[in-house]
Protein backbone atom coordinates (compact mmCIF):
# COMPACT_ATOMS: atom_id res chain seq x y z
CA UNK A 1 0.00 0.00 0.00
CA UNK A 2 0.98 3.69 -1.00
CA UNK A 3 2.89 5.35 1.96
CA UNK A 4 1.03 8.35 1.02
CA UNK A 5 -2.17 6.53 1.36
CA UNK A 6 -1.24 5.41 5.10
CA UNK A 7 -0.16 8.71 5.95
CA UNK A 8 -3.03 10.04 5.11
CA UNK A 9 -5.44 7.12 6.67
CA UNK A 10 -3.33 7.84 9.71
CA UNK A 11 -4.54 11.35 9.76
CA UNK A 12 -8.54 10.69 9.27
CA UNK A 13 -8.05 8.19 11.97
CA UNK A 14 -6.61 10.87 14.26
CA UNK A 15 -9.72 12.94 13.44
CA UNK A 16 -11.86 10.15 14.15
CA UNK A 17 -10.67 9.31 17.70
CA UNK A 18 -10.35 12.99 18.51
CA UNK A 19 -13.74 13.32 17.82
CA UNK A 20 -14.78 10.04 19.73
CA UNK A 21 -12.77 11.15 22.68
CA UNK A 22 -15.00 14.52 22.34
CA UNK A 23 -17.80 13.08 22.18
CA UNK A 24 -17.45 10.91 25.12
CA UNK A 25 -16.29 13.99 27.27
CA UNK A 26 -19.77 15.55 25.94
CA UNK A 27 -21.19 12.46 27.07
CA UNK A 28 -20.39 12.42 30.35
CA UNK A 29 -21.49 16.22 31.08
CA UNK A 30 -24.22 15.98 29.62
CA UNK A 31 -28.03 14.89 31.16
CA UNK A 32 -28.73 11.25 30.18
CA UNK A 33 -30.49 11.13 26.94
CA UNK A 34 -29.87 14.06 25.60
CA UNK A 35 -30.72 13.38 22.17
CA UNK A 36 -28.19 15.98 20.56
CA UNK A 37 -25.20 13.80 22.20
CA UNK A 38 -26.76 10.79 20.85
CA UNK A 39 -26.73 11.94 17.31
CA UNK A 40 -23.28 13.19 17.52
CA UNK A 41 -22.38 10.09 18.89
CA UNK A 42 -24.63 7.82 16.33
CA UNK A 43 -22.92 10.34 13.44
CA UNK A 44 -19.19 9.58 14.81
CA UNK A 45 -19.68 5.71 14.65
CA UNK A 46 -20.84 5.36 11.64
CA UNK A 47 -17.86 7.93 10.21
CA UNK A 48 -15.77 4.96 11.39
CA UNK A 49 -17.26 2.46 9.42
CA UNK A 50 -17.59 4.11 6.42
CA UNK A 51 -13.91 5.09 6.80
CA UNK A 52 -13.26 1.50 7.54
CA UNK A 53 -15.08 0.22 3.56
CA UNK A 54 -13.47 2.87 1.66
CA UNK A 55 -9.88 2.03 3.10
CA UNK A 56 -11.04 -1.26 2.68
CA UNK A 57 -12.34 -1.19 -1.25
CA UNK A 58 -9.33 1.31 -1.59
CA UNK A 59 -6.78 -1.61 -0.62
CA UNK A 60 -8.65 -3.52 -3.52
CA UNK A 61 -7.63 -1.25 -6.04
CA UNK A 62 -9.98 -0.16 -9.00
CA UNK A 63 -12.39 -3.28 -8.40
CA UNK A 64 -12.75 -2.45 -4.89
CA UNK A 65 -13.58 1.24 -5.54
CA UNK A 66 -16.16 0.15 -8.26
CA UNK A 67 -17.69 -2.28 -6.83
CA UNK A 68 -17.82 -0.01 -3.80
CA UNK A 69 -19.75 2.93 -5.73
CA UNK A 70 -21.95 0.28 -7.55
CA UNK A 71 -23.39 -0.70 -4.28
CA UNK A 72 -23.63 2.97 -3.12
CA UNK A 73 -26.04 3.64 -6.39
CA UNK A 74 -27.79 0.41 -5.92
CA UNK A 75 -28.72 1.89 -2.52
CA UNK A 76 -29.35 5.33 -3.35
CA UNK A 77 -31.30 4.46 -6.39
CA UNK A 78 -33.30 2.49 -4.08
CA UNK A 79 -34.34 5.32 -1.79
CA UNK A 80 -34.90 7.54 -5.11
CA UNK A 81 -37.09 5.41 -6.24
CA UNK A 82 -39.29 4.43 -3.26
CA UNK A 83 -40.28 8.41 -3.22
CA UNK A 84 -41.50 8.42 -6.87
CA UNK A 85 -44.71 8.03 -8.25
CA UNK A 86 -43.88 4.96 -10.67
CA UNK A 87 -46.84 2.44 -11.24
CA UNK A 88 -46.94 -1.20 -12.31
CA UNK A 89 -46.61 0.01 -15.50
CA UNK A 90 -42.94 1.24 -14.94
CA UNK A 91 -41.81 -2.00 -13.47
CA UNK A 92 -40.03 -3.28 -16.81
CA UNK A 93 -38.30 -0.06 -16.99
CA UNK A 94 -37.23 0.04 -13.41
CA UNK A 95 -36.11 -3.60 -14.05
CA UNK A 96 -34.09 -2.66 -16.76
CA UNK A 97 -32.42 0.42 -15.15
CA UNK A 98 -31.32 -1.32 -11.70
CA UNK A 99 -30.18 -4.95 -13.06
CA UNK A 100 -28.97 -4.04 -16.47
CA UNK A 101 -28.04 -0.32 -16.83
CA UNK A 102 -26.60 0.46 -13.18
CA UNK A 103 -24.18 -3.00 -13.96
CA UNK A 104 -23.51 -1.78 -17.57
CA UNK A 105 -22.54 1.74 -16.41
CA UNK A 106 -20.40 0.66 -13.90
CA UNK A 107 -18.92 -2.62 -15.75
CA UNK A 108 -17.76 0.34 -18.46
CA UNK A 109 -16.64 2.58 -15.87
CA UNK A 110 -14.29 -0.53 -14.44
CA UNK A 111 -13.39 -0.77 -18.43
CA UNK A 112 -12.39 3.09 -18.59
CA UNK A 113 -14.69 2.73 -21.80
CA UNK A 114 -15.40 6.52 -21.59
CA UNK A 115 -17.29 6.62 -24.72
CA UNK A 116 -19.74 4.45 -23.23
CA UNK A 117 -20.35 5.31 -19.94
CA UNK A 118 -20.68 8.97 -20.78
CA UNK A 119 -23.89 8.06 -22.75
CA UNK A 120 -25.27 4.76 -21.97
CA UNK A 121 -27.82 6.70 -19.40
CA UNK A 122 -28.49 10.74 -20.77
CA UNK A 123 -29.03 8.62 -24.24
CA UNK A 124 -29.46 4.89 -24.10
CA UNK A 125 -31.31 4.54 -21.07
CA UNK A 126 -33.32 8.09 -21.09
CA UNK A 127 -34.50 7.37 -24.95
CA UNK A 128 -36.05 3.20 -23.92
CA UNK A 129 -37.03 3.82 -20.22
CA UNK A 130 -40.10 5.61 -21.56
CA UNK A 131 -40.71 3.13 -24.69
CA UNK A 132 -41.17 0.21 -21.92
CA UNK A 133 -43.68 2.45 -19.81
CA UNK A 134 -45.24 3.59 -22.74
CA UNK A 135 -45.78 -0.10 -24.26
CA UNK A 136 -47.81 -0.86 -20.80
CA UNK A 137 -50.75 1.41 -22.20
CA UNK A 138 -51.04 3.73 -18.66
CA UNK A 139 -51.06 7.35 -19.84
CA UNK A 140 -51.90 8.53 -16.49
CA UNK A 141 -48.77 10.78 -14.47
CA UNK A 142 -46.79 9.57 -17.90
CA UNK A 143 -44.68 12.32 -18.26
CA UNK A 144 -44.07 12.32 -14.18
CA UNK A 145 -43.48 8.81 -13.96
CA UNK A 146 -40.84 8.22 -16.77
CA UNK A 147 -39.34 11.78 -15.19
CA UNK A 148 -38.79 10.83 -11.82
CA UNK A 149 -37.75 7.59 -12.98
CA UNK A 150 -34.96 9.26 -15.19
CA UNK A 151 -33.97 11.81 -12.67
CA UNK A 152 -33.30 9.01 -10.01
CA UNK A 153 -31.22 6.90 -12.53
CA UNK A 154 -29.49 10.08 -13.46
CA UNK A 155 -28.61 11.25 -9.70
CA UNK A 156 -28.17 7.87 -7.95
CA UNK A 157 -26.06 6.26 -10.91
CA UNK A 158 -25.18 8.87 -13.93
CA UNK A 159 -23.67 11.17 -11.21
CA UNK A 160 -21.79 8.75 -8.13
CA UNK A 161 -20.48 7.05 -11.13
CA UNK A 162 -17.86 9.49 -11.93
CA UNK A 163 -16.54 8.74 -8.47
CA UNK A 164 -14.87 5.44 -9.78
CA UNK A 165 -14.66 7.38 -13.03
CA UNK A 166 -11.67 9.73 -12.08
CA UNK A 167 -9.62 5.70 -11.79
CA UNK A 168 -9.89 5.77 -15.49
CA UNK A 169 -8.00 9.29 -16.45
CA UNK A 170 -4.53 9.33 -18.19
CA UNK A 171 -2.30 12.19 -16.64
CA UNK A 172 1.53 12.42 -17.73
CA UNK A 173 3.86 11.58 -14.65
CA UNK A 174 0.59 10.66 -12.20
CA UNK A 175 0.24 6.96 -13.25
CA UNK A 176 -1.24 4.75 -10.78
CA UNK A 177 -2.40 7.66 -8.05
CA UNK A 178 -5.95 8.34 -9.18
CA UNK A 179 -7.01 6.51 -6.33
CA UNK A 180 -5.76 10.06 -4.13
CA UNK A 181 -7.99 11.87 -6.82
CA UNK A 182 -11.21 10.42 -4.84
CA UNK A 183 -9.35 10.61 -1.70
CA UNK A 184 -9.27 14.13 -2.21
CA UNK A 185 -12.98 15.01 -3.80
CA UNK A 186 -14.34 13.29 -0.82
CA UNK A 187 -12.60 14.61 1.91
CA UNK A 188 -12.54 17.98 0.72
CA UNK A 189 -16.62 17.61 -0.14
CA UNK A 190 -17.31 16.25 3.02
CA UNK A 191 -15.15 18.44 4.93
CA UNK A 192 -17.17 21.44 3.34
CA UNK A 193 -20.40 19.74 4.58
CA UNK A 194 -19.24 19.62 8.24
CA UNK A 195 -17.45 22.94 8.18
CA UNK A 196 -20.13 24.85 6.69
CA UNK A 197 -22.43 23.47 9.87
CA UNK A 198 -19.62 24.52 12.48
CA UNK A 199 -19.51 28.03 10.75
CA UNK A 200 -23.20 27.96 10.90
CA UNK A 201 -23.54 27.26 14.38
CA UNK A 202 -20.59 29.72 15.35
CA UNK A 203 -21.19 32.68 13.11
CA UNK A 204 -24.80 31.75 11.22
CA UNK A 205 -27.41 34.83 11.07
CA UNK A 206 -28.51 34.82 7.39
CA UNK A 207 -30.30 31.84 6.10
CA UNK A 208 -30.31 31.47 2.26
CA UNK A 209 -33.27 29.01 1.91
CA UNK A 210 -35.13 28.79 5.53
CA UNK A 211 -38.07 26.50 3.15
CA UNK A 212 -35.42 24.39 2.29
CA UNK A 213 -32.73 23.83 4.37
CA UNK A 214 -33.26 26.12 7.63
CA UNK A 215 -29.89 25.35 9.05
CA UNK A 216 -28.09 26.58 5.77
CA UNK A 217 -26.69 30.15 6.39
CA UNK A 218 -24.62 32.31 4.30
CA UNK A 219 -21.92 32.85 6.78
CA UNK A 220 -21.70 29.23 7.08
CA UNK A 221 -21.84 28.73 3.36
CA UNK A 222 -18.47 31.20 2.57
CA UNK A 223 -16.65 30.03 5.86
CA UNK A 224 -17.26 25.91 5.03
CA UNK A 225 -16.57 26.51 1.41
CA UNK A 226 -13.57 28.47 2.47
CA UNK A 227 -12.34 26.32 5.21
CA UNK A 228 -12.27 23.38 3.05
CA UNK A 229 -10.71 24.61 -0.09
CA UNK A 230 -7.80 25.78 2.19
CA UNK A 231 -7.67 22.09 3.31
CA UNK A 232 -7.82 21.09 -0.68
CA UNK A 233 -5.21 23.75 -1.08
CA UNK A 234 -3.31 21.75 1.43
CA UNK A 235 -3.95 18.60 -0.06
CA UNK A 236 -2.14 19.27 -3.28
CA UNK A 237 0.76 17.20 -2.72
CA UNK A 238 -1.26 14.01 -3.31
CA UNK A 239 -2.72 15.67 -6.32
CA UNK A 240 -1.43 16.92 -10.35
CA UNK A 241 -2.62 20.04 -9.02
CA UNK A 242 -0.30 23.03 -8.08
CA UNK A 243 -1.72 24.73 -4.63
CA UNK A 244 -3.67 27.98 -6.58
CA UNK A 245 -5.52 24.78 -9.01
CA UNK A 246 -6.12 22.58 -5.95
CA UNK A 247 -7.42 25.70 -4.18
CA UNK A 248 -9.90 26.54 -7.29
CA UNK A 249 -11.32 23.17 -7.70
CA UNK A 250 -12.21 22.92 -4.23
CA UNK A 251 -13.87 26.17 -4.40
CA UNK A 252 -15.48 24.27 -7.50
CA UNK A 253 -16.56 21.01 -5.96
CA UNK A 254 -17.56 22.58 -2.58
CA UNK A 255 -19.67 25.16 -3.98
CA UNK A 256 -21.59 22.24 -6.30
CA UNK A 257 -21.64 20.50 -2.88
CA UNK A 258 -23.74 23.14 -1.62
CA UNK A 259 -26.01 23.55 -4.45
CA UNK A 260 -26.25 19.89 -4.79
CA UNK A 261 -27.31 19.44 -0.71
CA UNK A 262 -29.84 22.41 -1.35
CA UNK A 263 -31.47 20.57 -4.54
CA UNK A 264 -31.12 17.06 -2.54
CA UNK A 265 -33.14 18.88 0.13
CA UNK A 266 -36.10 20.56 -2.43
CA UNK A 267 -37.22 17.30 -3.23
CA UNK A 268 -37.05 15.99 0.42
CA UNK A 269 -39.69 19.09 1.49
CA UNK A 270 -41.54 17.96 -1.93
CA UNK A 271 -41.94 14.37 -0.97
CA UNK A 272 -42.90 15.72 2.99
CA UNK A 273 -40.02 13.24 4.42
CA UNK A 274 -36.64 14.37 6.27
CA UNK A 275 -34.32 11.77 5.39
CA UNK A 276 -33.87 9.68 2.54
CA UNK A 277 -33.42 6.73 4.32
CA UNK A 278 -32.25 5.30 7.74
CA UNK A 279 -29.25 2.89 6.67
CA UNK A 280 -26.67 4.91 8.18
CA UNK A 281 -27.08 5.63 11.75
CA UNK A 282 -27.24 9.13 12.58
CA UNK A 283 -26.92 10.45 8.84
CA UNK A 284 -30.06 8.75 7.13
CA UNK A 285 -29.65 7.13 3.89
CA UNK A 286 -27.17 6.69 1.83
CA UNK A 287 -28.49 9.73 -0.88
CA UNK A 288 -28.28 11.83 2.56
CA UNK A 289 -24.64 11.10 2.94
CA UNK A 290 -23.98 11.09 -1.39
CA UNK A 291 -25.57 14.67 -1.80
CA UNK A 292 -22.69 16.84 -2.34
CA UNK A 293 -20.56 14.37 -3.85
CA UNK A 294 -23.18 14.02 -6.57
CA UNK A 295 -23.27 17.25 -7.70
CA UNK A 296 -19.68 18.06 -7.39
CA UNK A 297 -18.61 14.34 -8.81
CA UNK A 298 -19.27 14.84 -12.65
CA UNK A 299 -18.12 18.63 -12.71
CA UNK A 300 -14.84 17.46 -10.82
CA UNK A 301 -14.00 14.96 -13.10
CA UNK A 302 -15.20 16.49 -16.36
CA UNK A 303 -13.05 19.54 -15.61
CA UNK A 304 -9.73 17.22 -14.99
CA UNK A 305 -10.32 15.79 -17.77
CA UNK A 306 -10.08 18.60 -19.73
CA UNK A 307 -7.60 20.13 -18.64
CA UNK A 308 -5.33 17.49 -17.37
CA UNK A 309 -5.92 14.04 -19.04
CA UNK A 310 -4.36 12.78 -22.45
CA UNK A 311 -7.33 11.96 -24.67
Amino acid sequence: MDTHFIILLGCVLAVLLIATLAAQLLKRRAPPGDLTIQNLTARINAWWVMVAVIALAFAFGTAGVVILFALCSFAALREFLTLTNTRAADHWALVAAVFIVLPLQYVAVGMGWYGFYSILIPVYAFLFMPILSALRGQSENFLIRVSEAQWALMIAVFCVSHVPALLSLNIPGYEGKNLFLIFFLIVVVQSSDVLQYVWGKLIGRRKIAPNLSPSKTLEGLVGGVLSASVLGAALFWITPFTIMQAFGLSLVITLMGFFGGLVMSAIKRDRGVKDWGHLIAGHGGFIDRLDSVIFSAPIFFHIVRFYWDVH
